[in-house]
């Protein structure tokens, strides 16, 4: 590993102002000892401190999750500092954690979205959309790791991981069910039944919605099941889950036009009221836990999952249609063991087995774009990790950490057609703008191709004094290419060169508690080469660079009995440091010396929520989101100026068992955009943000 380091600039200057601010805040000495204990289990994949982490970590309480009651993922995931998650139309989305919105080429996989620890997609064969698989709604918690994942997590966690904690069985008997409804004819029920009896604990949930959509077109029907059953004797646990999701959606695209998102009459368009999406996902996991006699325990936790997807691709010329599935097997393990009183050892391996395959077919053909199949094939794909880590206490008050993973991905790739780039029957394609000969899409020969990778981190963990602890970790992270930019080429490339994406990380953090308030700084650098992106030619490559650098902040402050107040946000840079290029202009992009900002990279992002508690009945929430102005192209030509939204969340507990709850979104009415981009063929476009809404529900629980 070869870490770059800090030198002189703005990123040194920025790091060194953000210390100097982290060390003039007021001493808090006169710590509350009672203070609840977080706990996380993502870093370690064992219950631990979320103080005693020296991963950068986030945790959305179930508290929290009830409140917001989210129909889209984004709602909830917006009081993380350093994630944005882009609403698209319906359940889909794309993401950012300590990134731009990555699109294209390069995208997909450059984080780890699980559920109780298991990724939700095989390594290779993820989908940008992948958040929709989980019962986020439902859930006990959700913990974000900003930057490179730990040495537990390999390929695809290059920029954080998003890791969804399923409710735990409750000790009684206990049946709660909600109904909602809403703006746009949104309806939602919520079900769960859970008990425990003597070893046997048990809780299952169901989450039913249709939404008719604001654009028209729009809507969409998801159910989503979670079956949770926990074991617990003496010194062994076993939790295992089923988890269920099946979503059926109606796809509005983008708007085109300059600032179409301020037009009224617009707001409603659908330029693809053809598109769809479908998609079905099933995964059975059964985590073992042995408290062992030295002190130490084991876990193992065998997995297996099932996807599959048609949409309509209708961002493409020829709106193809894709067909894509996968399935397949796992195991993580992880044994824990004490060396001595000062040094405890985690060592594991992992492995998987994935079966999967893609098809995209269109039904009228022009110019390069040929009718009926353009790709048919499968790939298998295997994958070994082992790794290894060290938690060290150097003092009383001071703990090093270090460790390393390796990790081999192999593709046995099979395609199905006939090679070449061609329409399915062999014919050539002739482009009806140019007159060149061949297709659009490129199908290459059978192959078997593996990557091979190591990652390295090391920290720091030093408690200050009772109220502070400083944090310094460098990390690693990689990210083998997806099968889809191995596999599905473009103009004629019949074997992508490709190597794996790889991130060098540098993050100092101070953390601090108080009787009343608690807070997080952290200011990160990051550099990340070998990225992949997609040529001007619609070649995939592998020679991009970039640097990512900025200060996160969260602040929870108890103001009084009543009133709290949660801050959270980011200011960061993401640059181009290298000459880049997207498909369809004629040559790369000069980059200056300091540097292009990425687009969709606002250089801030940030939320307030401003709680009110007047009796214990009663709880009422003013959030205010910020989002800052982003460049939409690669040249930095075209802008979107940002927003800013409120948002008011009440919530009346009528009796024991019976509370109400009302939300209402943008109050103020605000004209903004969910997304903005631009491109040389269409102009500006837009994903156009609701006007205020208003979403009411009422809970019974027994």
């Amino acid at each position: 590993m070869h870490l770059t380091p800090l030198k002189s600039g703005p990123t040194r200057r920025f790091v060194t102002a953000a210390l100097l601010m982290a060390y003039t805040l007021p001493t808090m000495a006169q710590t509350n000892n009672d203070q609840m204990e977080i706990v996380t289990v993502t870093a370690s994949r064992s219950e631990q401190s979320l103080n005693a982490s020296t991963a950068s970590l986030s945790i959305v309480s179930e508290e929290d999750l009830l409140t917001i009651s989210h129909i889209h993922i984004s709602e909830t995931l917006s009081r993380v500092p350093g994630v944005w998650v882009s609403r698209g139309n319906g359940q889909e989305h794309l993401t950012a954690i300590r990134s731009p919105v990555l699109t294209g080429a390069g995208s997909c996989g450059s984080f780890t979205v699980a559920e109780d620890g298991i990724p939700v997609r095989a390594t290779g064969f993820c989908n940008v959309n992948q958040l929709f698989d989980l019962n986020t709604e439902q859930a006990q918690r959700i913990e974000v790791l900003r930057g490179p994942g730990t040495v537990l997590h390999g390929s695809d966690a290059l920029h954080g991981v998003i890791n969804v904690i399923t409710k735990a069985p409750a000790s009684d008997q206990e049946t709660l069910s909600s109904l909602e409804a809403g703006s746009n004819d949104f309806y939602r029920t919520k079900l769960s039944q859970s008990g425990t009896n003597g070893d046997h604990g048990y809780r299952l949930n169901f989450n039913g919605a249709t939404d008719g959509g604001y654009k028209n077109d729009s809507g969409y029907d998801q159910q989503k099941i979670t079956a949770r059953h926990d074991f617990n004797r003496d010194n062994i646990s076993i939790q295992s889950l089923l988890s269920i999701n099946n979503l059926n959606q109606e796809t509005a695209g983008y708007v085109q036009g300059k600032d179409a998102y301020k037009e009224r009459d617009r707001k409603r368009e659908n330029p693809n009221p053809e598109a769809f999406r479908d998609t079905q996902s099933y995964r059975l996991q059964s985590q073992l836990t042995l408290a062992l006699d030295n002190g130490g325990s084991f876990i193992a936790t065998p997995y297996a999952r099932y996807t599959d997807m048609d949409f309509l691709m209708h961002f493409l010329p020829g709106t193809p249609l894709e067909q894509n599935g996968q399935k397949g097997i796992g195991i993580q393990t992880a044994y824990r063991r004490p060396i001595n009183q000062d040094l405890m050892l985690t060592q594991g391996f992992d492995a998987e087995y994935t079966d999967a395959f893609l098809k995209q077919s269109q039904k009228g053909g022009f110019s390069s774009f040929p009718k009926g199949q353009q790709y048919n094939y499968e790939v298998t794909a295997k994958l070994l990790a082992a790794f290894i880590s060290a938690d060290y206490e150097l003092l009383p008050t001071t703990i090093l950490s270090a460790g390393s993973r390796y990790e081999y991905l192999e593709y046995d790739y099979d395609n199905r057609m006939i090679d070449g780039n061609t329409a399915e029957d062999g014919s050539q394609c002739v482009n009806g703008f140019t007159g060149a000969i061949g297709c659009r899409y490129t199908r290459p020969s059978d192959s078997t191709d593996d990557f091979d990778n190591w990652s390295v981190n090391a920290s720091i963990n030093h408690q200050i004094n009772d109220a502070l602890t400083g944090v310094v970790r460098l990390a690693h992270g990689f990210r083998a290419p997806q099968a889809t930019e191995m596999y599905r080429l473009q103009n004629g490339q019949l074997t992508a060169n490709l190597d794996s994406e790889e991130i060098n990380s540098l993050e100092i953090g101070l953390r601090g508690a108080a009787e009343n308030i608690s807070f997080s700084l952290t200011t990160f650098f990051m550099k990340k080469t070998n990225a992949i992106f997609q040529s001007s030619d619609r070649l995939n490559l592998a020679d991009g660079q970039s640097e990512h650098y900025g200060l996160e902040y969260d602040v929870a402050w108890q103001l009084s009995s009543q009133w709290h107040i949660n801050i959270a946000g980011t200011f960061a840079r993401h640059s181009y440091s290298n000459n880049v290029s997207t498909p369809g202009p004629s040559s790369a992009v000069i980059i200056p010396s300091d540097g292009n900002d990425i687009d969709t990279a606002p250089r801030h992002m940030g939320s307030v929520q401003l709680g009110w508690t007047p009796t214990e009945d009663v709880r009422a929430e003013l959030e205010w989101l910020s989002m800052g102005k982003y460049y939409t192209d690669i040249d930095n030509l075209h802008s979107y100026g940002g927003h800013n939204l409120l948002n008011l969340r009440l919530i009346q507990q009528l009796s024991k068992n019976i509370s109400i709850g009302l939300r209402i979104s943008n109050l103020t009415d605000v004209d903004y955009a969910e997304r903005a981009d631009y491109t040389g063929f269409n102009g500006d476009r837009y994903f156009i943000g609701e006007p205020r809404s208003y979403h009411g529900n009422i809970t019974y629980t027994f």
